[in-house]
């Protein structure tokens, strides 16, 4: 920082603004880069650090003040600032290496500064809910993301692997449903949420928990149905099959793999118009709960005699129920009693006399979820609410609205009678 005590200091150019781009990008690491220009004091200068006055001797001119060299310091270190170089935030100054720890963003899976592309800007790609961010190559190189709640997993993270393939985190894990037996309480409640809606399913329809690959083997099979592919996690059967369900909660070994996984075949025959009920485990209670609405609707619209339905309709308003009875588990889990009949406005609105939910009661049990286990169950709100696909996605839109706008019973008769959903 010396220069000669009698040379004037020439005005240094001006640096080029930063560089801003839409999307994910955002400006390099380099902030706004700026050179302290040291003079050597001849008159009365106030120093713009310690409001002391500037004696005889060397000084800083910039950030349109003059310094005590050992008063220009870095605004994270605090340490002064002796690099030909410096960066600016908001008016205040940083070492360039400062600012990028402080600015510059980490990936949230190799915790690595996110590189710069082609362009010198800084390119990320974010989780649309979780709002994860990782860099672009991370979706190229294998890195697994768990099956339930889709985070991408961090190098200092274990997953759990599933037999089938699958990667569940350790929080999707905490309230995983593993087997058959496992299940039968949730599907107990849920029977009870279409009770409290005035949709009694009459028949007592089996209910197995499966791999993904006795549950692909069991799609093969079904004659009938709309299929979310790639991402079918529940099947509705009406064809007689066999089918391999677990039948043991399977044991967690070293390297957080599943142990000890005891399957058996399990001959459904068909005794009405829905053979069994197939859900893939591994699951979080909400999502397994959510998927297992869904499915129950199906079996309820065959059951009561409904026609052969478009698949935007069908698998509309099987969403619509999936979505109503995750509102009522959120509800019933914040331990908000004045909020308790929410849940089951949907119903009240639907039909008149209708009782509430006996599920919240249920739930409510069962004490205040966790904050994540909340989390999980509005992230599951939103895949249902922002599906792309034309069955799922724009029929759960159209079905909802036409639910929200004259009830769910008028809806049901409408779908009866025509086949569509009411305007």
């Amino acid at each position: 920082m010396e220069s000669p005590a009698q040379t004037p200091p020439q005005t240094p150019p001006r640096p080029p603004p930063p560089q801003y781009d839409r999307g994910n990008i955002s400006q390099p690491d380099r902030g706004n880069m700026s050179q302290p220009y040291p003079f050597f004091s001849y008159g009365y200068r106030t120093c713009s650090g310690c409001g002391g006055e500037i004696g005889h001797g060397r000084y800083l001119s910039c950030m349109g003040g003059f310094w005590h060299p050992e008063c220009f310091r870095c605004q994270a270190c605090n340490e002064p600032i002796s690099d030909y170089e410096f960066s600016m935030s908001r008016n205040r100054p940083f070492h360039k290496t400062c600012y990028k720890e402080q600015h510059h963003p980490r990936c949230d899976v190799c915790q690595n500064f996110i590189p710069t592309n082609a362009a010198g800007l800084i390119e990320y790609r974010a989780h649309p809910f979780w709002m994860q961010k990782y860099c672009p190559s991370h979706e190229y190189d294998r890195t697994p993301r768990c099956c339930s709640c889709e985070r991408m997993e961090p190098k200092d993270t274990e997953y759990l692997g599933l037999d089938d393939g699958r990667k569940l985190c350790l929080e999707c894990l905490d309230s995983a449903i593993m087997d058959t037996n496992e299940c039968q309480p949730l599907y107990i409640e849920i029977r009870e949420f279409y009770e409290g809606l005035n949709m009694k399913v009459e028949q007592q329809v089996p209910l197995l928990l499966v791999e993904r690959q006795a549950l692909n083997e069991a799609m093969e099979g079904e004659k009938q149905g709309h299929h979310h592919m790639p991402e079918t996690r529940g099947l509705c059967l009406s064809e007689e099959q066999t089918v391999r369900t677990i039948l043991k909660r399977p044991k967690i070994g070293g390297g957080h793999r599943i142990m000890d996984m005891i399957t058996e075949p399990y001959r459904l025959v068909r005794r009405c118009e829905v053979t069994a009920i197939l859900i893939l485990y591994g699951l979080p209670r909400l999502l397994t709960g959510s998927i297992l609405a869904h499915e129950m609707m199906h079996a309820w619209l065959r059951l009561n005699g409904y026609p052969n339905l478009k698949p935007e309709v069908e698998e509309g308003i099987c969403q619509v129920l999936a979505h109503m009875w995750l509102e009522s588990e959120i509800i019933a889990g914040s331990g908000n009693s004045s909020n308790s009949g929410a849940s089951s406005s949907s119903s009240s609105n639907s039909e008149p006399g209708s009782s509430s939910s006996s599920s919240n009661s249920n739930s409510s049990k069962k004490g205040k979820r966790s904050q994540f286990e909340r989390k999980l169950g509005d992230f599951f709100k939103h895949q249902i609410e922002s599906d792309g696909s034309p069955a799922y996605g724009d029929g759960f839109r159209i079905g909802n609205q036409a639910v929200s706008k004259y009830g769910l019973k008028r809806t049901l008769d409408h779908i009866r009678l025509t086949g569509t959903f009411p305007c």
